[in-house]
């Protein structure tokens, strides 16, 4: 496994309010690494910590195998920022930002007129090449402030809320974006309060609540920690079924599972151990039932989430519409 980056035991504090404490991970070369939490937990003050935005109160930073606390210069051909508030200039035309963005790296000027064509071209901008920054729609801002961070091929790339406040087209593009620039080899790092947005892009994820890490692991594996018992549902026709008793007629047949009668046409099967569900699903076809669908339910990074940090969603989804 090649470790990117290693954050070790990091803290910052701003005088006796700790903003992040004592946290500590990995993010591996070529994944998908997600940092999940509501606003104020801590996500933004970790990025900028990571690239030189911030300095560490405490901890390392490390980036392939090297110690770079204190001086994220070592690693900035390795990194590209997409800020959560764009950086570029407004009177500046979209193609003048990325050259001028190239140039901040060094790039030779014809490398980055080339290199600022093609981005324009990827991110569907060609046509606005030529419009200044300040007439760009909020979608089409966040796409050439992810391209201006990629104007020098960084491997890593950190993206600090990524979809916040824009339309939902521009929402899909960008996403896709992300999936094709890591599937190009790019190693993104990426904030949210977002659960959605976690799941669907993410190949392992941190919650992180009040500036501490609660658990990171896999969506697959923080999913699979959530779940408190094995569910299937069972859906039928609920005409000419005989409802009365159902429940306890399930019990004395099946007495290692809990059988609940749900909204009049579904029954729900709970146990510890897996699941044998035919010859549950064949004694309800017995009792006359027209049996409509079998489905295992399964817990989502969100059951997750709330269950590990105590967050309600609710909360994260008022943030959402704030911003």
């Amino acid at each position: 496994m090649n470790k990117i980056i290693e954050a070790v035991n990091l803290s910052k504090n701003y005088g006796s309010f700790s903003a992040v404490n004592d946290i500590s991970f990995y993010v591996k070369q070529g994944e998908i690494f997600g940092l999940l939490g509501p606003n104020g937990a801590g996500k933004t003050t970790t990025i900028n910590m990571l690239i030189g935005m911030a300095k560490t109160s405490d901890g390392k930073i490390i980036y392939k195998g090297g110690d770079v606390t204190g001086n994220i210069k070592k690693a900035q051909r390795l990194i590209g920022v997409v800020a959560d508030e764009s950086n570029l200039y407004d009177e500046m035309t979209g193609y003048d930002n990325l050259c001028f963005c190239g140039s901040l790296y060094g790039l030779p000027a014809k490398v980055r007129a080339k290199r600022a064509t093609e981005l324009l071209d990827i991110f569907q901008l060609s046509e606005a090449a030529q419009k200044k920054f300040k007439a760009y729609s909020r979608g089409m801002k966040r796409k050439l402030t992810i391209a201006a961070a990629l104007i020098h091929q960084p491997e890593i790339l950190f993206m600090d809320e990524p979809t916040t406040g824009i339309d939902v087209a521009s929402v899909r593009q960008i996403r896709n974006l992300i999936k094709k620039l890591n599937a190009d080899g790019t190693t993104i790092f990426l904030t949210t309060h977002y659960i959605e947005e976690a799941e669907r892009l993410c190949d392992r994820v941190a919650f992180i609540s009040k500036g501490g890490i609660i658990n990171i692991d896999t969506v697959a594996g923080l999913v699979e920690a959530a779940r408190d018992a094995n569910v299937v549902e069972v859906l039928f026709e609920a005409e000419r079924v005989n409802k009365k008793n159902l429940e306890e007629r399930l019990k004395n047949k099946f007495p290692h599972v809990e059988c609940l009668l749900k909204d009049g046409n579904t029954v729900k099967i709970l146990s510890q151990e897996q699941i044998d569900i035919a010859p549950i699903v064949g004694s309800l076809a017995d009792e006359g039932m027209t049996i409509l669908e079998a489905r295992l339910i399964k817990p989502s990074l969100e059951d997750a989430f709330v269950k590990m940090t105590g967050i309600e969603i609710d909360m994260m989804k008022k943030e959402k519409e704030k911003r």
